[in-house]
């Protein structure tokens, strides 16, 4: 089971006018992302995801060309099941003999950014190929799975205060989600006008629904703890990403300043990020993303950390299909998670990137049982909007 082919695309897919939304990001009018295929000497292929921007938004030419012309050759006649082992090398690049005689990381001075990226698509293409060798689903290769069904939020929320509760009921009505997410920060200008689009949607979809909110790391700590206050009396599940990632103290300085519950990490990269995540009291809730923080082998690592400090986990999975499938398999099998993230906004990279249909139930997601990550990509539809790099 050797390495045999490796490549990756700048998957650039449009967004229907009449399904774009703005917000922090600007108004998003494509969806993209880094999409890999790696292919061994027996045959079987597997699928990774690599994302280097977030919202779905930004330009993947400098990851696609590091995984086509850089790390791509390093993997090929490497046995596809060494999947920690080639992590590693990756990560510790030149020094990675000494790392593995050493026993601890040494990694490059890149040992961020483009290239936890690349590991995070070859790590998720890697298990997605061990799966389908042993006819097994990943999660089972990973423990186990606590549930066929996990639950689901819906995550969306840009409309203005007049207009928020019926958003986020469509959503409701759409899946029977009873929990949702709403984008709150610099998109509205100020604190007081977030506040006041989270207590129309509190009144809007009532007290059952759990309700959650995301300034996507815009606020700074004095506005944060200022929102948190106004909207003391509206239940929040919990506020995401209330400060920039580089500030994990000022993440602690309003999680200590409130009672609503901090979520984070979308931004972060390796265990190490969230090591001092939890080891500074920063979140309540820790939200890798599969396709950045290191694949499905260091979501898993996250996890048990989320679990040894008694903290929970709901990765990010606003992604595509290589990387919503990774997160379904790791939600499945740790157990720290409890809530599955379900794009409500316009996401072609999930629904029309694979042939299977993609959807919640009575506010659940079923975990695949097919071998491997349980996607079939569509290559035709790949090929449509692949961009040349």
């Amino acid at each position: 089971m050797r390495i045999s082919k490796v490549q990756a695309w700048w998957v650039k897919i449009p967004i229907d006018a009449k399904r774009q939304h703005r917000s922090d990001f600007g108004r998003l009018k494509t969806f993209d992302s880094a999409i890999l295929r790696i292919e061994t000497d027996d045959g079987l292929v597997g699928w990774g995801e690599g994302k280097n921007a977030a919202g779905s938004a930004g330009t993947y030419g400098s990851l696609v060309h590091l995984l086509n012309n850089e790390i791509g050759p390093m993997l090929v006649g490497r046995n596809a099941g060494d999947i920690v082992p080639i992590w590693e090398t990756i990560y510790n690049g030149v020094r990675s003999e000494l790392a593995t005689a050493a026993g601890h990381a040494l990694p490059e001075l890149s040992r961020r950014g483009l290239t936890i990226a690349a590991i995070s698509a070859v790590d998720i293409a890697l298990w997605d190929i061990l799966g389908k060798s042993l006819g097994q689903p990943v999660w089972q290769l990973l423990g186990g799975r606590k549930s066929d069904r996990l639950p689901a939020y819906a995550s969306g929320g840009w409309a203005d205060a007049g207009e928020i509760g019926n958003q986020l009921k469509s959503y409701i009505d759409s899946g029977g989600f009873r929990a949702v997410k709403m984008r709150v920060g610099a998109m509205d200008g100020a604190p007081h006008v977030s506040a006041a689009r989270v207590r129309a949607a509190r009144k809007a979809i009532g007290p059952e629904v759990e309700l959650m909110v995301d300034a996507h790391g815009t606020y700074t700590v004095a506005d944060a703890k200022r929102f948190v206050h106004m909207v003391a009396d509206c239940d929040l599940a919990w506020f995401e990403e209330p400060v920039i990632a580089d500030d994990k103290r000022g993440m602690a300085e309003v999680r200590a300043a409130g009672p609503v519950p901090i979520a984070a990490g979308e931004s972060e990269a390796t265990r190490f990020a969230f090591r001092e995540l939890a080891v500074l009291r920063s979140a309540d809730i820790f939200q890798p993303d599969p396709a950045f923080c290191g694949g499905i082998t260091e979501a898993m690592r996250i996890g048990a950390i989320a679990s040894a400090f008694n903290l929970r986990f709901a990765p990010h999975l606003w992604a595509g299909a290589p990387c919503f499938f990774a997160g379904l398999h790791v939600c499945a099998a740790s157990p720290a998670s409890f809530v599955v993230e379900y794009s409500l906004g316009a996401n072609p990279m999930i629904h029309d990137l694979v042939e299977e249909t993609v959807k919640v139930e009575d506010g659940m997601i079923a975990i695949p049982d097919a071998p491997g990550l349980g996607l079939t990509i569509s290559e035709r539809f790949l090929e449509k909007h692949a961009q040349g790099c």
